[in-house]
C-alpha cells in the first residue's frame, strides 16, 4: 500500500529524486554490511536499478525539469506530484490519495485527474482517493462512496451517486424538502387587517 497526505509530507531540504527514492527504501536488499562493500557486493547494481525505475516515475510525472531541486523550493502543484511519486516509488498494488487535489488550480487539478487515471489503466494500481471536488470524483471513479460526518450515505457508480437526494442535499447544497403531513398542519393564526 503507497499513500500521500492531505498536508505534503515531503523531505523538502532533499531533492525531488531523493524523496522519490526515498519510496524505494524498503525494496533494497542490501544493509550496512553489503553496502559497505559497495563495489564488491552489487550494491551498485541494485541502486542502479533503482534509479531506473525512479527515471520512469519521473518520466511519467514529467518531473524531468526539476528532478535535481530542492523539493521545499517548488510550487504546491509539483510538491503534490513529487509525492505522488514517492508512493508509485513503493510500488504498491493500492495506492491511498489524501485529497490529491486540495490546493490546487484547474490546470494542476486535470493534470493530477490524468496521472491518477494512468496509475490504473497504465499501472494497474487500485486507487482509492479521499477527495471533496466532486466534479474531479465524477469524472474519474469508477465507484463512489460518499459520506456525510462519518456516515454513509451513498455508494455505487458516479451518475447513480451524483443523482442521490441524500448526496445532492450534502454535497450541492440542495435544501431538503419539508414534508408535513395535512392532518398535522398548524392552523394559521387570523390576520387583523386595518380600516
Amino acid at each position: 500500500i503507497g499513500r500521500t497526505f492531505q498536508n505534503l509530507a515531503l523531505f523538502h531540504h532533499m531533492s525531488v529524486l531523493d524523496n522519490i527514492m526515498v519510496g524505494r527504501h524498503h525494496l533494497l536488499t542490501n544493509n550496512f554490511l553489503t553496502g559497505s562493500l559497495y563495489w564488491l557486493t552489487g550494491a551498485r547494481a541494485e541502486e542502479l536499478e533503482h534509479r531506473h525505475k525512479v527515471e520512469e516515475i519521473i518520466d511519467f510525472l514529467d518531473l524531468q525539469p526539476v528532478r535535481k531541486a530542492t523539493a521545499g523550493t517548488l510550487p504546491y502543484g509539483l510538491r503534490k506530484r513529487v509525492e505522488l511519486a514517492r508512493a508509485m516509488a513503493l510500488e504498491p498494488k493500492l495506492i491511498l490519495l489524501d485529497e490529491p487535489m486540495a490546493g490546487m488550480n484547474f490546470e494542476e487539478k486535470e493534470d493530477m485527474a490524468r496521472y491518477i487515471v494512468d496509475l490504473n489503466e497504465e499501472f494497474g494500481m487500485t486507487v482509492m482517493m479521499i477527495e471533496h471536488d466532486m466534479g474531479v470524483v465524477m469524472d474519474i471513479s469508477h465507484r463512489v462512496m460518499v459520506l456525510d460526518f462519518g456516515r454513509k450515505i451513498a455508494e455505487g457508480d458516479p451518475a447513480s451517486v451524483l443523482a442521490d437526494p441524500h448526496v445532492k442535499r450534502a454535497y450541492l447544497g440542495e435544501e431538503d424538502e419539508v414534508l408535513i403531513d395535512p392532518d398535522e398542519a398548524p392552523t394559521p393564526a387570523p390576520t387583523e387587517t386595518a380600516a
